[in-house]
């Protein structure tokens, strides 16, 4: 260790206060976490690149520092898109230091991961009072059924109104109207289990049917437009 002149002049003064860490929450125990294996949890966090045309969600499933699963959802740019895909690679089985201080390809996801590691390291964990934690396959979760991101896309103008697109539900193939032509009611297919019907040898059609639904007032209609045409 090297010192100044004017240091080394000094004399010595020990420090009252040295109290540690505050102990944070995470996985059913109060930590005092002075490591970065101290460290478990799962949480997720937002980030976003620097000219804001897109935005990165991402869930981490961390135990003793390391993370083990990596959730990564992106929407924006197709550059964005493709760089989820080297990410998810990248993020597991790195320390949380690691993958903070590694590009992740893109600025949201590396923003992502800005946020997701204050948050672990404070102890604001979406498992931070479950005990022992979630297991390994808890990111899949919020996938739901068909393993798909949900994903809301609506538009609107001033001069024709609005249009549901896409909702948690799935891609809106049909818009319900009243005799006002306001929305009531919208029909959907849900894409992640028309893709399980097909791979499991279901015809197209039959697929798209059985996995197809209703919201809403859909059936009292008194008109209905594609919103992708119409």
């Amino acid at each position: 260790m090297i010192y100044s002149e004017e240091v080394e002049k000094m004399c010595p003064v020990k420090k009252g206060a040295n109290h540690g860490p505050a102990p944070i929450p995470e996985e059913g125990k109060w930590v005092k976490a002075k490591e970065i294996k101290d460290i478990s949890g799962l949480t997720h966090g937002i980030g976003w690149c620097a000219p804001q045309q897109g935005a990165c969600k991402l869930t981490l499933n961390i135990k003793e520092g390391i993370i083990q699963e990596a959730l990564v959802e992106t929407i924006g740019c197709s550059g964005m898109t493709h760089s989820a895909a080297m990410a998810a690679e990248i993020l597991t089985g790195k320390t949380i230091l690691e993958a903070l201080n590694t590009d992740l390809v893109c600025d949201a996801i590396n923003v992502a991961m800005r946020e997701l590691f204050l948050q672990i390291v404070y102890g604001r964990s979406q498992s931070a009072f479950s005990e022992g934690g979630l297991a390994i396959g808890a990111g899949l979760e919020d996938l739901g059924k068909g393993h798909r991101s949900q994903v809301g896309t609506t538009y609107s103008t001033v001069v024709k109104g609005p249009r549901y697109l896409d909702l948690a539900e799935g891609y809106i193939t049909d818009l319900g109207l009243n005799e006002y032509d306001e929305i009531i009611g919208y029909k959907f297919v849900n894409l992640g289990k028309m893709m399980d019907n097909i791979k499991s040898g279901m015809e197209p059609l039959e697929a798209i049917e059985k996995a197809s639904g209703k919201y809403g007032r859909f059936d009292e209609a008194v008109k209905v437009i594609d919103p992708r045409k119409e």
